[in-house]
């Protein structure tokens, strides 16, 4: 049986996860709590990795190498960079890029030194699963998505594409416009995910990355992306894992 690496970068988008961990035991190791457990009698490690690049490759590494985790899915919310997302939509990552990667002119930008790759692709199978799971919550969770629209937010959209990371909190139209003219299939942009995508594109670890859009990545985003996270996030995260395991491992 396979055993699951759950990552979150905040803690509020692990608290349920953790929350309906069964025989769950706690570890630490580099200044993050790492939970044993099982989420539907499937062995999973769970953790949140805290902000940005390095503390994400390093809880990644850590997974991976300590607890021998061989498949990971890492959750969490995202600033919309397309016109087409809305707050509530959902994106699962197809390919990730570092958005403030620029080591010219020795390589291209966007290139990670000394891999020839500027996109670090996620595992297609495990991915379509979590896409189909995604799917599967957004059919059968009547009353999750009645919470929505009694707060005024749509159906949310169902996505799978490019996904941007960088050492920055995105809260400036232009600054989003120049990653969108940069990167014109870039989705949605967060803190952490390519540098998880090539921690485990070194490994050989399937990689799986699903953000909820919290904001959209202009001047309200610090508003917008707190609200969401305390209203939100934890339970639709919570309820796409449950679905994901439900549909595949049980």
């Amino acid at each position: 049986m396979k055993k699951m690496g759950l990552m979150g970068a905040m803690p509020e988008e692990m608290e349920q996860i953790v929350a309906g961990m069964e025989q769950a035991e706690v570890q630490v190791h580099g200044n993050r709590k790492y939970y044993t457990g099982y989420l539907k009698g499937v062995p999973v490690v769970a953790v949140f990795s805290r902000w940005g690049k390095v503390a994400a490759a390093t809880t990644a590494t850590t997974l991976i190498e300590l607890f021998g985790v061989n498949e990971l899915v890492f959750t969490g919310v995202a600033g919309g960079v397309s016109a087409c997302l809305s707050v509530g939509d959902i994106v699962v990552a197809e390919r990730l890029i570092q958005h403030d990667m620029d080591a010219r002119p020795l390589m291209p930008r966007y290139e990670v030194p000394l891999t020839g790759k500027q996109f670090f692709a996620t595992d297609t199978a495990l991915s379509k699963r979590v896409f189909d799971a995604s799917a599967g919550m957004l059919r059968q969770e009547a009353g999750f998505l009645q919470q929505l629209r009694e707060n005024g937010m749509g159906r949310p959209g169902l996505y799978s594409g490019d996904i941007a990371s960088g050492d920055q909190f995105i809260g400036s139209t232009l600054v989003k416009e120049a990653i969108r003219d940069r990167l014109p299939t870039v989705l949605c942009v967060e803190m952490e995910g390519a540098a998880v995508a090539q921690v485990c594109h070194d490994f050989g670890v399937p990689l799986a990355v699903v953000r909820v859009i919290s904001d959209t990545a202009d001047e309200s985003s610090h508003e917008l992306a707190i609200q969401f996270v305390d209203r939100y996030a934890a339970r639709y995260l919570h309820l796409i894992i449950e679905h994901y395991i439900t549909e595949n491992h049980t």
